[in-house]
């Protein structure tokens, strides 16, 4: 995935083909996670999202030209004005940059010395927090793996998916001249921002950066990364496909292929970095143009409970907006999750694995093996393979390449290093700067993945690198000196049996502090075709591979797009519900495919299911229960409520079970009674949670089912850890 913007630093995780320049790849970003001259203030009072008279009725959204809603608007705006008083009186070297009402009641303010502490003297101020700093986190067989075809029928087929649905792609912009961004067939639109960059496909476009303003940024596509996000939502229906000079057996299409797109660039010109006033602004911006859903396929490190981020998320999502967030890239490893997908309302997506790549075979002496070329120079190359052994490395024995070479030790050498924790675009340029003209790089895992660069702003290596898979390392090691010729060439192979494995770069929960279930949902994000930039390709039209939860997240995106569609008086949470509730659960597997996860806080309900999310026929809220971490001495019990609503426009009477209960020590229980619910009509159910004084720690887990006799309508995790 390309950029993300700055809370933590989720790594982007996204694997290009051989021209995308500034896409990035599953190592971790080493970023910072805040910027401490620059606050994000929370001032007392709701915003118009949440307050009683302003925010809108169930499925509606905010109406701008109500009397209330002006009059509440100008109450926060005199609100504003007396804290930007008080800051002049009592802490004049700081100043405000930036004013939100919508999603939160804020100021940004630029702190030129002034501290937290002295903001929160304020009477005015709720809380101040400095601003996060995020980064972009790198039939069609993707499409396949969610059904999304057969999605289409029950909406008037491929021609009618998405349309008149808006969806906002908070990113690095479009490159509206794209022919999956082709308006042709589409009917004129109001066209907001920046011209230059819209059409009747892509209605929208604008910027939202600190920089932008002084360095002249426009919301121009430069960077990769939101083009591919946005080809992957809405790519026009069977848009011809070729990779790296090898056409693909299929043509492209989006999610929600007719679906209208928004640029909200958040990321332009080389700009790797977002702050947290950056993505308000953007959201706040795309929900006023009236978008439905916001993809935002970036995160920064969390923030805990008072996480402002989140909580403008959880708040657009109560004023109907979906906002669809990636997990990052940070694991395998428990409370990894980033923010904003840390987000209560957000729909955070994991990422899993589609079956096909292109393959392209390395030579040792006359022998082949099986590689994925890297986003980088173009082959073909031979030379004498430099096998760097390293015993301290974790990974292969090998070095990852991280910290320089001495100066000429590889010359004219092809170096063989290992995948680890640094970016590809690092490991390369070592090589390169030590005189090596290639680079084989092992990969720490079975199987294979596609290289992307990373957009630190740096020049990029100029020469082929090939990943191999972790199962051939020993040949690999065992050829020091050997002539080894890296292809130019590949071949597209499809495997099915190696879709639906899980990433094992996706990030897991709990949430850090309140220990939440996330991600929400898989979706497909590991060897992900989709539009690039034609500055990344030796020929248009361009596209390329690439891996992340920023793949998985627009896939997410477009599924609510199309929900939007075929139910439009549905509320954003009754939309997540769908698609979170009516997974596919046990279809995930492990790497090697024989092991099927279950895991809530790695695969979340499982896999998203399309056309049963389409058939939904209640919703739940939340869409998953967590009770918090318990001391495991303490043997409490606590119970938490759940809202159910009929969503199946007909009278129903459900039942509830508590199923597949993991760990010892603890027991989750609910009423078995039938509840009978007239069409629309909701109802608050308690769910129960024992824990015994002195239960094992660890994590414990079960499924709520409701079912309408024996059909499984909805299935929703429940989870607590003792500790």
């Amino acid at each position: 995935m390309p950029r993300l913007f700055a809370l933590s630093a989720l790594s982007l995780a996204v694997a290009l083909s051989t021209a995308a320049q500034a896409a990035p790849n599953t190592e971790r970003g080493k970023g910072p996670t805040q910027d401490s001259s620059i606050a994000l203030v929370q001032l007392h009072g709701e915003p118009l999202a949440t307050y009683v008279k302003t925010k809108p009725a169930k499925g509606k959204k905010i109406d701008f030209g109500n009397t209330s809603t002006k009059a509440y608007r100008a109450q926060l705006s005199a609100l504003r004005n007396d804290f930007k008083a008080w800051l002049r009186q009592n802490l004049p070297q700081a100043a405000v940059s930036g004013e939100f009402d919508l999603a939160l009641n804020a100021v940004a303010v630029k702190l030129n010395g002034a501290s937290l502490a002295q903001l929160q003297a304020s009477p005015l101020v709720k809380t101040a927090q400095y601003q996060g700093i995020y980064y972009p986190v790198g039939t069609d067989p993707d499409l396949a793996v969610i059904r999304a075809e057969q999605a289409w029928a029950s909406l008037g087929g491929s021609n009618q998916a998405g349309a008149g649905v808006k969806v906002a792609i908070v990113d690095s912009g479009i490159d509206v001249g794209h022919p999956c961004f082709s308006d042709a067939g589409y009917a004129a639109q109001a066209q907001l921002g920046d011209r230059r960059f819209t059409n009747n496909k892509v209605i929208a476009a604008k910027v939202f950066n600190m920089k932008a303003g002084s360095r002249g940024y426009t919301a121009e596509a430069i960077d990769s990364h939101g083009t591919h996000v946005a080809g992957t939502v809405a790519c026009n229906y069977q848009t011809p496909t070729t990779v790296d000079g090898v056409a693909l057996p299929y043509a492209m299409s989006g999610v929600a292929p007719r679906a209208l797109l928004g640029n909200y660039n958040v990321f332009p010109a080389d700009v790797g970095n977002a702050r947290s006033e950056d993505i308000l602004n953007a959201l706040e911006a795309a929900y006023q143009d009236g978008f439905d859903v916001a993809n935002m396929s970036l995160g920064g490190g969390a923030q805990g409970v008072q996480d402002l981020l989140t909580v403008a998320v959880d708040n657009l999502d109560q004023a109907n907006m979906i906002v669809a967030v990636a997990a990052g890239n940070d694991g395998p490893g428990e409370r990894t999750v980033g923010s904003p997908g840390s987000a209560e309302r957000a729909l955070t997506a994991g990422a899993s694995s589609v079956g096909h790549e292109i393959v392209h075979l390395v030579q040792l002496n006359a022998t082949p093996y099986a590689s994925t070329k890297g986003d980088f120079g173009a082959g073909p190359a031979t030379a004498p393979l430099a096998v760097l052994n390293d015993a301290s490395s974790p990974y292969n024995g090998l070095s990852e390449a991280c910290s320089p070479f001495a100066a000429g030790s590889l010359n004219g050498r092809i170096a063989l290093i290992t995948r680890g924790t640094c970016d590809f675009s690092v490991k390369v340029r070592n090589v390169q700067a030590a005189g090596g003209v290639g680079a084989v790089v092992v990969n720490r895992v079975p199987g294979l993945m596609v290289m992307g660069q990373n957009g630190d702003g740096l020049p990029q290596p100029s020469i082929p690198a090939y990943m191999v898979d972790q199962l051939d390392v020993a040949a690999f090691k065992a050829a020091d000196g050997v002539s080894t010729t890296l292809p130019q060439f590949g071949t597209y192979q499809a495997n099915a049996a190696k879709n639906d494995l899980v990433a094992d770069f996706t990030s897991e929960g709990p949430t850090d502090v309140d220990f939440r279930i996330k991600p929400d949902v898989m979706a497909p994000g590991v060897n992900i075709v989709s539009s690039i930039p034609r500055a990344y390709c030796g020929g248009a039209p361009c596209f390329a591979f690439f891996n992340g939860t920023s793949m998985a997240t627009p896939h997410l995106a477009g599924s609510a797009a199309l929900l939007r569609q075929a139910k439009p008086d549905w509320s954003a949470v009754q939309v997540r519900s769908a698609l979170v509730n009516t997974a596919d659960r046990k279809v995930i597997k492990d790497l090697t495919g024989t092991q099927i996860l279950s895991n809530a806080n790695l695969v979340g309900t499982g896999r998203v299911n399309l056309p049963a999310a389409l058939g939904a026929a209640v919703s739940l809220d939340p869409v998953s229960l967590s009770f918090g971490p318990v001391p495991s001495g303490s043997g409490q019990a606590m119970s938490r409520t759940v809202t159910l609503t009929n969503t199946s426009g007909a009278a129903q009477t459900l039942s509830l079970a508590i199923v597949e209960a993991q760990g010892s020590g603890v027991g989750f229980s609910v009423s078995n009674a039938p509840i009978t619910l007239a069409a629309g009509a909701s109802t608050t159910v308690q769910i129960g949670m024992s824990a015994a004084q002195g239960a094992a720690m660890g994590n414990k887990q079960a499924v709520l089912q409701v079912k309408a006799g024996a059909q499984v309508l909805a299935q929703a995790m429940l989870y607590v850890r003792i500790k």
